[in-house]
């Protein structure tokens, strides 16, 4: 990013704060949270505020803010990307770069279980909270849900991700949430991306709240992602994570894709810092699955 923008950018935050309120008052709205193929694109960019930087290697590949505001507003210029996904820190300064007119922007609402820690898995709610984004014209709020049987500070994060999505529910938002099965190896949080562990963790998720009616479920791929669809009637959309071969990880979306509740894509770091340094190509081939 120019180092004028940068500057521009951190001006406004000391002198006129209120701008960033202002931006997103007279931003345009998506019309639809999915785009005219009837499927959505949402690049996803909240994993600095949980402290996981790292990508392809390289530990501290998103630590550069300005390289990664760069990275999103090229994703965003595609007229298939639909969306974005990030904390507010990450999304305001979107708004005061006009990045985010006509997409459909969730943001990112329990970022407390810091990559590496403890007590990860305790995913505190510590990012946007639904007021808030129901204040910035949001269209709805994502939470990361993992489940660990074997560490009881689960409980209290599958009860407050059930009181997120009430709450989002009541003004009418979107909740995204990203259920996974998880267990502590080695000491580190482990995934479990096999069919019957993902199929778990939607049966779980998709109960959590008073209704689900403006529910998703954003998901892994799996090996057998037809009985992952077919555990729940709620929408899916499916996640990137680290991918080792993006050419192989495409054909396990498109097949993803056909499915009739799989409504999209929400993809971040293996897009966004893709091995040949295009994030156009990236995003390109990407959005031509839909």
């Amino acid at each position: 990013m120019r180092a004028d923008l940068l500057a521009e950018l951190a001006r406004t935050r000391l002198t006129d704060p209120a701008a960033i309120r202002r931006a997103a008052d007279a931003r345009k709205r998506a019309s639809s949270p999915v785009g005219p193929s009837g499927k959505c694109f949402v690049i996803a960019a909240d994993h600095p505020a949980r402290g996981a930087l790292g990508t392809g290697g390289d530990p501290m590949a998103m630590a550069d803010r300005g390289d990664l505001l760069d990275r999103l507003r090229t994703a965003l210029e595609h007229p298939g990307c639909t969306g974005v996904l990030a904390t507010a820190d990450v999304l305001e300064d979107l708004l005061l770069l006009g990045a985010l007119d006509g997409k459909v922007v969730f943001g990112s609402m329990n970022r407390g279980g810091l990559a590496g820690a403890a007590f990860e898995i305790d995913d505190r709610f510590t990012g946007m909270r639904a007021d808030a984004i129901e204040r910035m014209g949001f269209d709805g709020g994502k939470m990361l849900t993992r489940i660990d049987l074997a560490d009881d500070r689960t409980a209290p994060t599958l009860e407050a991700a059930a009181e997120a999505v009430d709450a989002l529910a009541d003004r009418g938002l979107v909740a995204m949430v990203e259920p996974f099965l998880s267990r502590r190896e080695h000491g580190r949080i482990v995934n479990d991306v096999t069919t019957e562990g993902v199929v778990t963790s939607v049966a779980i998720a998709s109960g959590l709240g008073s209704t689900s009616a403006r529910t998703w479920l954003k998901v892994p791929t799996a090996p057998d992602m037809a009985r992952v669809a077919a555990a729940s009637t709620l929408p899916m959309v499916v996640l990137g994570g680290e991918v080792a071969d993006l050419d192989v990880q495409r054909e396990s979306w498109a097949a993803a894709l056909a499915l009739p509740n799989v409504v999209g894509l929400t993809v971040g770091r293996s897009l966004l810092y893709p091995a040949d340094g295009d994030v156009a190509a990236a995003v390109d081939a990407a959005v031509s699955l839909l």
